[in-house]
């Protein structure tokens, strides 16, 4: 069977998240369903990962295998029947090796925060009415860099075996109309950036100080860490894998 990747982008506003749930609707059982219109023998689509209902995604791949050719106008065809927030960017062949979830080196989340109340700015950010200290916020985020059990921030009774991560990146940024917290490591856990993001506003907003992260991630203790944030203005913003984007992309 050759193994084909699918490379799409969704907006999670409408969906229980991607992973296939019984009685509620997700972006990998509608992906599915659309696929078998054209590919009928493709079993399940596997995907780069699971993301948390309301969570968006601008850049997520997953994989399928068939007997069948696939030619390149499957892309027009998949928008064609697809829900107009699932949008397909391309398929294409890969060794059967190259995994979805497991060949994947790097993950990048981004998470928006507006301080005007707007609301059209809801579906895609989340609104903050109180003052947040972004330097603050930035100090801590130098006790999430580097291979840590991340237990804090975790969801309990999930199927993983380790919570340890590798964080290679976070930083809080300015925009015109908030803030928006950027984060890379070669994966995440359950709830992981939505309970960091709610334990940054703790520090924001003065309430704890920065080197107290430090203690939380030690303790491994969910209940010492913030508050899940709410999931709307969470991104799956970037991918990584070696064999599409070389060595040199990490």
């Amino acid at each position: 069977m050759q193994r084909y990747f699918l490379h799409l982008a969704y907006d999670g506003t409408n969906y229980s998240g991607w992973q296939v749930q019984p009685k509620v609707n997700t972006v990998q059982e509608t992906i599915e369903k659309a696929l078998r219109i054209f590919v009928p023998d493709v079993k399940c689509i596997i995907g780069c990962g699971r993301t948390d209902t309301g969570v968006h995604a601008k850049d997520y791949y997953a994989h399928f295998d068939t007997n069948v050719e696939i030619h390149p106008e499957i892309v027009y065809k998949l928008n064609a029947v697809l829900p107009i927030d699932i949008s397909i960017k391309d398929c294409f062949t890969a060794k059967e090796h190259v995994h979805a979830r497991f060949s994947a080196t790097d993950r990048s989340y981004e998470y928006f925060v507006h301080f005007a109340k707007d609301p059209f700015k809801n579906q895609y950010s989340v609104y903050h009415s109180k003052v947040i200290n972004i330097d603050l916020m930035n100090v801590a985020c130098a006790y999430l860099l580097g291979e840590q059990d991340f237990s804090a921030f975790s969801k309990s009774r999930t199927q993983t075996f380790t919570n340890m991560c590798n964080v290679k990146f976070a930083h809080w940024e300015t925009i015109d109309d908030g803030m928006v917290f950027k984060i890379t490591a070669n994966r995440f856990l359950r709830n992981m950036v939505r309970a960091i993001v709610g334990t940054m506003f703790k520090i924001g907003e003065g309430a704890i100080p920065p080197e107290e992260l430090k203690t939380i991630i030690a303790g491994k203790e969910r209940s010492a860490a913030g508050k899940s944030v709410h999931p709307q203005g969470l991104f799956l913003s970037k991918i990584i894998y070696p064999q599409f984007h070389g060595p040199d992309n990490r």
